[in-house]
């Protein structure tokens, strides 16, 4: 699959879901446009990744790596798994496997605890730690609780087969991961995916930081399946990207 590019404009990490709350009718007006700006990007992603490429192609299971801290990870993958959801037949799973930072469940509103730090060391069925939304077709997994031991939880072969439980109980898997120039986490992650989904802050990310990122991929034979410039506010020309 031909890696894409994709740009969120002014966005910020945030665990609200959508733009609620008491506005001017000028700002009222600005942020329902950004709003839509912001989901029409989504939009794309997720037409582009997971939708038009069929259902052979389609990759069952997404990394989202931010190169660094702070960049909307977390947030991006939130957002990609709703969009996701509405499109598909099959289920959806949004897993928060950032054990360093762990956010998705404030965006969705849900309590942390039994979540995936739980469901790598349980023996119980993985789908038991996931949570739906309602009525629909999307799920979640929650971080859990805090692990001092990250290597009890992020071992490999006990990753390798709870990951396999995961893809063979949802058609999709959306996974929020540490930031990948931070912490060797986020490449093992990616390993159990079908590629990652890189996400790079406009104006903290730098360029040669994503470089060594995408070596680590190319190294570790993770496909970079897309690359998300969030926070971003004004359009850049497609072709910078390519440079990467």
């Amino acid at each position: 699959m031909a890696m894409s590019v994709f740009e969120v404009l002014r966005t910020t990490e945030s665990p609200q879901r959508g733009l609620a709350g008491a506005e001017s009718a000028a700002g009222g007006t600005e942020t329902c446009a950004r709003r839509r700006e912001v989901d029409g990007e989504i939009a794309k992603l997720v037409q582009r990744v997971f939708v038009l490429p069929g259902a052979a192609n389609a990759p069952g299971a997404a990394a989202f790596c931010a190169v660094e801290a702070g960049a909307g990870c977390s947030w991006i993958c939130a957002q990609s798994g709703e969009a996701l959801a509405p499109q598909v037949p099959g289920s959806v799973c949004v897993v928060d496997a950032n054990l360093r930072g762990p956010s998705i469940h404030e965006y969705f509103h849900l309590e942390i605890e039994q979540g995936f730090t739980e469901a790598m060391k349980d023996s119980r069925p993985v789908s038991e730690f996931a949570k739906r939304v309602g009525k629909s077709n999307l799920w979640v997994m929650t971080a859990g609780a805090p692990e001092r031991d990250l290597n009890r939880v992020l071992n490999p072969a006990r990753l390798h087969a709870r990951f396999s439980e995961l893809r063979a109980q949802f058609d999709y898997l959306l996974i929020d991961t540490p930031a990948a120039g931070l912490f060797g986490d986020g490449v093992l992650l990616a390993q159990m995916t079908d590629g990652a989904i890189l996400v790079i802050g406009s104006n903290s990310t730098r360029r040669e930081s994503a470089k060594i990122v995408k070596h680590n991929f190319d190294e570790a034979r993770v496909s970079v399946l897309g690359v998300v410039l969030n926070k971003r506010t004004f359009p850049m020309p497609e072709a910078l990207y390519r440079r990467l």
